[in-house]
């Protein structure tokens, strides 16, 4: 076989210049840096926690140092003395008061995001003042208004008042999910004559579901590692919170961190639980 000649070049004809990739600079590893430091930074107390679970103190005091590796905190979670019931009632109080919350707080952000009305921005101005008040001048008004009610204060002035300061959070929450929805779909469900309610089971309720549980996942930990305003209206009730505050003044047992580390590992798996839905919703 005989060599295919390269073509000949005219005269004059112009060579293509070499392409002039772009150097790689070294500020390219600011942000990745930034980031991982960042994320270190934020997790790195809570690393410090589930290590400190295991840490086989002499006492039943923590400590700075570690003292060797130990599962006994994990098999007697509840043997210290009113952390049980700390505990528990945390846990009776937060499911409640974040279902009540989510569901009064779905309807307020479905009209937010759905309605135009006179008064809308004061509604708007309301909203972010219940999030941006300090958490001391809400816990002395609740604490006001119980007392001038004649309320006895106990677990049910801390659901009420844990539901008052989380409806805010779940409202904003649906009211963006709310206004990014196509209301063509509930129209289009509507000319297929389905009636409103059946237009809102079928359509509407399952396009903000994951804002329903997102806004739940927040009223549940917002109630849960409340102390503020958990501490002026819990009464003779104690909650986690509170029994962690006074436990540190005098040194709080390892089984704290054994409780926190539970806490973290529920919120992890619930956060992935979410995630999960969302992804095979939008799959489907």
């Amino acid at each position: 076989m005989s060599a295919v000649a390269a073509p000949a070049r005219t005269p004059g004809e112009l060579t293509p210049a070499p392409l002039n990739r772009p150097r790689r600079r070294w500020t390219r590893f600011i942000l990745p840096m930034y980031t991982i430091a960042m994320i270190v930074y934020l997790a790195s107390p809570i690393f410090v926690m589930i290590l400190y679970s295991f840490n086989d103190v002499p006492l039943d005091r923590q400590n700075a140092h570690f003292w060797g590796f130990t599962t006994d905190w994990w098999k007697n979670i509840l043997g210290i003395p009113g952390l049980g019931d700390a505990f528990k009632n945390s846990l009776r109080i937060a499911p409640i008061s974040a279902a009540i919350a989510t569901a009064l707080g779905a309807l307020f952000g479905l009209a937010l995001g759905r309605y135009r009305f006179r008064g809308l921005r004061l509604v708007d101005f309301v909203i972010f003042l219940a999030i941006a008040v300090p958490e001391i001048v809400l816990g002395s008004s609740l604490l006001s208004m119980f007392v001038l009610a004649g309320v006895p204060l106990g677990l049910t002035t801390i659901i009420l008042s844990h539901i008052g300061f989380s409806i805010a959070f779940v409202a904003v929450t649906v009211r963006a999910r709310v206004q990014g929805l196509d209301r063509n779909l509930e129209d289009a469900a509507q000319d297929l004559f389905a009636s409103p309610i059946a237009a809102f089971f079928k359509v509407t309720l399952p396009l903000i579901a994951p804002a329903l549980l997102a806004g739940f996942l927040l009223a549940f930990v917002l109630s849960l590692d409340d102390f503020v305003i958990t501490n002026f209206v819990a009464g003779p009730k104690t909650t986690f919170p509170l029994w962690v505050y006074g436990a540190q003044k005098i040194g709080f047992p390892p089984t704290v961190n054994v409780m926190g580390t539970i806490l973290f590992t529920a919120g992890v798996m619930a956060a992935a639980v979410s995630v999960l839905a969302q992804r095979r919703r939008s799959s489907l």
